[in-house]
């Protein structure tokens, strides 16, 4: 990145403030009437955490942001609408969790086989409780995900088959079709902010791919799903 990008995670507005001026936040999130209904002032800035991703060589000392004159705590990690976020942009974490939670609720399916439930019905708790956990918000972290970290969610996966008896889809194809279903749905809308990254060349058959200077940017989702809907 040419410039940090932070973001301050707000739990009164069930979002991010993404901003390049730090300055332009304060009053923003004070003087919005819908930030200020449910939350005190005094409990945001005691549970408004910061984020500096910056990947320059050399980092300067960046300016604390300041919420009426209190400085918000900047942090390297932090747990958002449940996704583990780290200002290195690892997924590691996150999949580590996912992983985990995977492996607890295999204990449920190993209780239902235990008594003697029909395959089908194993199958469609494992789609419903295993495999929608180890699939969430996987269109974000599909691109940057680590061998290591695909080999741990398959391993579960794996589990599940010895315990259904029945092939279940792998992790790495759940993510490509997501990703293209997700896709498919900015393409049919005009009004998505982002459809205008899906240029067709001149042929109509294929999309422009995105220029990336680098592999974080290029396992994107956006140049990925580019890249599937060109390979179908």
């Amino acid at each position: 990145l040419n410039h940090p990008f932070m973001t301050t995670v707000y739990p009164s507005c069930d979002g991010y403030f993404q901003k390049e001026n730090r300055h332009v936040c304060p009053p923003l999130c004070f003087h919005n009437s819908i930030l200020t209904h449910d939350w005190p002032q005094a409990r945001a800035e005691k549970e408004s955490r910061e984020i500096i991703v910056d990947f320059r060589k050399s980092r300067p000392t960046h300016t604390p942001l300041l919420i009426n004159d209190s400085a918000v705590e900047v942090v390297s990690s932090t747990k958002f609408l449940g996704v583990h976020i780290n200002d290195n942009l690892s997924w590691s974490p996150h999949i580590s969790s996912l992983v985990k939670k995977g492996q607890q609720r295999m204990h449920f399916l190993r209780g239902m086989k235990r008594a003697s439930l029909p395959p089908p019905i194993l199958q469609t708790f494992y789609r419903g409780t295993i495999e929608s956990q180890l699939t969430s918000y996987i269109s974000i972290w599909s691109g940057s995900c680590r061998a290591s970290d695909w080999k741990s969610l398959q391993r579960v996966v794996r589990t599940g088959e010895k315990i259904t008896g029945a092939l279940l889809p792998c992790i790495k194809d759940i993510a490509e079709r997501r990703c293209l279903s997700r896709a498919h749905q900015i393409l049919s809308d005009p009004t998505h902010p982002n459809h205008g990254l899906f240029s067709p060349l001149a042929s109509g058959r294929r999309f422009r791919s995105i220029l990336c200077r680098t592999t974080r940017l290029l396992n994107s989702f956006f140049p990925r799903a580019i890249r599937l809907l060109n390979a179908t």
